[in-house]
């Protein structure tokens, strides 16, 4: 299937490393040219340059910190400046697994904040100063990366996950006469370099070795295994090409079969 993304310009954040980085890649592939974005210049610089040589596409690469609307606009218009378009949006930029992970004695309010201001309102502002440029083209697509915590109530900091799957329905209604569709996935245990992190605090607080956690997320998944980042890159790419154009305000697990909720 061509997915009708050659020369389409991409921006995602979190783009250097993890599931930002496959998808990246994904959309080089594809020949659509790309911005990566984190706050990181030098790691920047060294993920654009690889993607460069792999794929033979323009990739821009600009940091920008999310909690900064001065920076998040000065950075879209960066990039629409540089290829004189912008037509999708990957808003990946979080701490992953999010700030708030014990119990209520333990938590951070300040953390909660934190996290929230970096993805909530982190994603917003992406999605702010995006659209402005997509009306402009008369096409757009913003693909929000979620987490299942956002499904049920294992963490605080899941109730991110939660509002971003609100702002998502909200925004694909105001954008979606301007030919811009809004959607939102949500990754269930992938192998990125994050995941051995959380395996760790994990084990720590289970009493358990790192390999034991994850033998246990494994027995819960239906397929048996943790997935990569290039399998969530695949459906971000349907997601932004114009193949999924009826598709919009949606929520998506990418998750092995992980959730057990019955989603109607």
């Amino acid at each position: 299937m061509d997915l009708q993304l050659k020369g389409r310009v991409a921006v995602i954040t979190g783009g250097s490393l993890g599931i930002g980085r496959a998808t990246a890649e994904a959309f080089a592939a594809e020949g659509a040219h790309v911005a990566i974005v984190s706050r990181t210049q030098a790691q920047l610089d060294t993920a654009a340059e690889e993607i460069r040589q792999a794929y033979d596409v323009n990739v821009l690469p600009v940091a920008a910190d999310v909690s900064d609307t001065e920076q998040v606009t000065a950075m879209m218009d960066q990039v629409a400046a540089h290829f004189g378009r912008l037509d999708i949006l990957v808003n990946g930029a979080a701490h992953p697994g999010g700030l708030v992970r014990s119990e209520i004695e333990l938590a951070d309010p300040e953390g909660l904040l934190q996290d929230i201001n970096i993805k909530v309102v982190g994603y917003m502002r992406c999605a702010k100063a995006a659209a402005r440029h997509m009306r402009a083209g008369g096409y757009g697509r913003i693909v929000n990366i979620g987490g299942l915590t956002g499904r049920g109530s294992k963490q605080l900091s899941g109730m991110r996950n939660a509002a971003i799957c609100h702002m998502t329905k909200t925004l694909s209604d105001q954008l979606g006469p301007h030919g811009i569709t809004v959607n939102v996935i949500h990754p269930g245990v992938v192998e990125t370099p994050h995941i051995r992190e959380l395996y760790e605090k994990e084990a720590a607080k289970q009493g358990l070795t790192v390999d034991e956690v994850e033998a246990n997320y494994v027995r819960v998944t239906p397929i048996r295994r943790t997935l990569t980042p290039a399998e969530i890159a695949d459906t971000i790419l349907f997601l932004a090409s114009p193949r999924a154009s009826a598709i919009t305000g949606e929520s998506l697990a990418v998750d092995g079969g992980i959730t057990r909720g019955i989603f109607l």
